[in-house]
Formats: structure tokens, sequence, C-alpha cells
């Protein structure tokens, strides 16, 4: 195979040894695996030397996430083409499969957005339009911005993968419980506060985009269709959205005083 058709996938780890062999045995057929570890004290090297993946390391520090580390493992793979996989995501083989076909096509986009069935109140969620995530793209270019809940820039044209192709996903492994997006909200809020700092939030902006997050993800969405998880997974992102502009009023009147 042409190396320009070839692809690296390329995943971030700290402390990942609780689905890492599974998630390695679903991409075991790409050209390259690569493991970008921030400094693990479990056994994630172990099983990832098992699985023959090449091993780079950033450092650890005071990060929260795997974003300041994204871009850095990027550019450190060996093909021109990448696909970025969580240390707890399944790629299916439907998604090996259209991803080989697609960058062998000659219009093929610079980057893909790749529907993620996600796990939360111990049931998955019924519509994958909920979460796309950009994680298919030429390396070349590519960077990452450090903060949470940010894309990649991809430079050239992007397309998502149509909810038509059937089983062409990520699979989520985790599932999410309420005391775990209340400890995300903290500390990722945290982390948006610096990538939002421009802004200046007011009244507006501390009920306005709470309303506006609770109507997206339920009703254009589909959140509905997921019933009581559905409902509580709506509100806990409206929350979500309180507490961020919460924070940055909060942060202004310090500096202020």
């Amino acid at each position: 195979m042409n190396d320009q058709n070839k692809i690296s996938v390329v995943i971030n780890t700290y402390n990942a040894e609780r689905d890492l062999a599974q998630v390695l045995e679903a991409v075991k057929n790409f050209d390259e695996v690569l493991i970008c570890d921030m400094e693990s004290t479990d056994s994630t090297l172990d099983i990832a030397r098992q699985y023959g993946c090449r091993i780079v390391t950033f450092p650890k520090a005071n990060h929260k996430s795997a974003e300041p580390a994204r871009t850095f493992a990027i550019q450190s793979a060996a093909y021109p083409w990448v696909l970025v996989v969580d240390a707890d995501e399944i790629v299916t083989p439907e998604l090996h499969d259209y991803l080989y076909r697609r960058i062998a096509e000659p219009d093929a986009p610079a980057g893909l957005y790749i529907p993620r069935l996600n796990r939360f109140m111990l049931r998955y969620t019924k519509s994958i339009t909920y979460d796309r995530q950009l994680r298919f793209f030429k390396r070349e270019g590519v960077e990452w911005p450090p903060h949470v809940h940010t894309f990649p820039t991809v430079q050239g044209r992007t397309e998502k993968i149509p909810a038509s192709e059937k089983n062409v996903r990520f699979v989520h492994l985790a599932d999410e419980t309420i005391a775990d997006l209340l400890r995300k909200t903290n500390a990722y809020t945290d982390n948006e506060i610096e990538k939002r700092a421009s802004k200046n939030y007011g009244v507006g902006a501390l009920l306005g985009r709470p309303v506006w997050r609770f109507f997206r993800n339920y009703i254009l969405k589909l959140g509905f269709r997921d019933g009581m998880p559905g409902l509580v997974r709506a509100g806990m992102d409206a929350f979500y959205q309180f507490v961020l502009v919460a924070k940055m009023i909060e942060k202004r009147y310090r500096n202020n005083s």
C-alpha cells in the first residue's frame, strides 16, 4: 500500500489499563498504533507493549485532560492520515473499512467527523447525532488547542460521516454517572475559563447559555429519545454552562476588587 493511503491510530493515555486491551484489539489492523502516554503509573505501558504499539511520552505535569498533549501526539505519527482514539473507545470494523475506502477516493475530505455512541445511566444513547467528533484527518498542519471541548484545526474540507452508514462509529465504553459529570464539570470549566478569557459574560449568558444548551441537546439533537437519561443528561449539560459562566463572572469580580 502507498504510504499516502496509510493510517496512524493515535491514543493518548494516562492510567488507562481498564479498557486499553479491548481498545487496542479493535485497532490492530491499522498501519500504526501510537500511544502518547502522560507518565502512567499503572499497567498501561505494559499492555501497549504487548500489542506492539509505538510509545512516546508527554509530561503529565498539572494537566487534567489529554488536550495539551494532542498536537504532540498527532505530529509524532508516522503516516499522513491520523485517527485519534480515546483509551475507552472502540473502533468498529465498519469504521475501519469506511476510512480506508474514503482515503482511496480522489476527492477525499481532509477531515471526518465520526459519530460516537455513548453510554449514560446504564444505557446507550439511541441517537448518534448527539455526539460527533472530528477525529480523522490529514496530519499535516493540524493543531489541537490545549483546552477541553475543542476540535483540531484541519487544513482542508471536512465532512460528517452520514448516519446512514450503519455501525460506522466509535463505541464509548465508559458508563458515565452523574458523579462523573459533576467531577468533570468542576475540572473542565476551570480549563475552559482560559479559552474564553476574552468573553465578557453577564446575566444574559448566565441564563441564556444553559437554556440554549438544554434545547439544543434535548430537542435538536434528539436527546428526548433516550427517556429519563436523556432528560438528565441535557439538564447536566445546561448546568455545565451555568457553572462556566458563573465562574467567569466570579473571576471578573475578584480581579476588579
